[in-house]
Order: C-alpha cells, then sequence, then structure tokens
C-alpha cells in the first residue's frame, strides 16, 4: 500500500476562537438552531436565515418565547419593522426594526412589506 499522494491539496483546518454568543443577548438573532444570515462567519448553529420584511398591522408586545406567558422584552409600535427569522405554531421569531431586540410576536400581528 502507497502513503498519501504528494500531489494531494494541503489539508486546511479551521480552530474556533472562543465561545460563541447566546441568544441571551436580547439584540442578537441567534437560537440554538438558527441565526441570522450576517452572524454565518461569527456564530456556528444549523442554519441561517435570510430574513423576510415584514411590518406590525397593530401595536403588540415582543416577547421571549412562542407562548402568550412569555417575559414581555417590549411593546412595539403598528407600523413598525419586525424581520421575521423563522415562523412556526402562529408565531414569528425575529428582530423588531431591523437591528433591535429579538423576540417573537403573534403572526396575526404581521402584514408582508
Amino acid at each position: 500500500m502507497s502513503s498519501q499522494s504528494t500531489n494531494s491539496p494541503a489539508s486546511q483546518s479551521f480552530a474556533l476562537a472562543g465561545p460563541s454568543r447566546h441568544a441571551r443577548d436580547a439584540v442578537l438573532p441567534v437560537r440554538g438552531d438558527l441565526a441570522h444570515i450576517r452572524l454565518a462567519g461569527e456564530v456556528f448553529v444549523p442554519h441561517y436565515a435570510v430574513p423576510m420584511p415584514h411590518r406590525l398591522a397593530a401595536t403588540c408586545v415582543l416577547l421571549s418565547a412562542a407562548r402568550d406567558d412569555a417575559e414581555v422584552l417590549g411593546e412595539l409600535s403598528e407600523g413598525s419593522a419586525f424581520d421575521v427569522l423563522d415562523m412556526a405554531g402562529g408565531w414569528a421569531w425575529g428582530v423588531a426594526d431591523g437591528d433591535g431586540a429579538v423576540g417573537y410576536v403573534a403572526l396575526d400581528q404581521l402584514t408582508a412589506d
């Protein structure tokens, strides 16, 4: 048997530069399974999402989880921008006003841009 060919390309290795940031930082659009596409070079998650621009149809609250009894993170005004990164179970997870707070709003509170 022969050893590795001398014509094969050199292997590259990559090293982690430190711990990933976490969604607990309420302005970072990253969860354990998904992150905003702009974070692709900064955090490691299984999936990255391109934001889908929406507007709030009415004033509503931004929640920490996809349920009515979740912690309220803030109030969002009617007509405010909300970049949706994920939709499931009647909820949208995303970023308020582009680069603002991250959380959940009810899907029925949104209209597509």
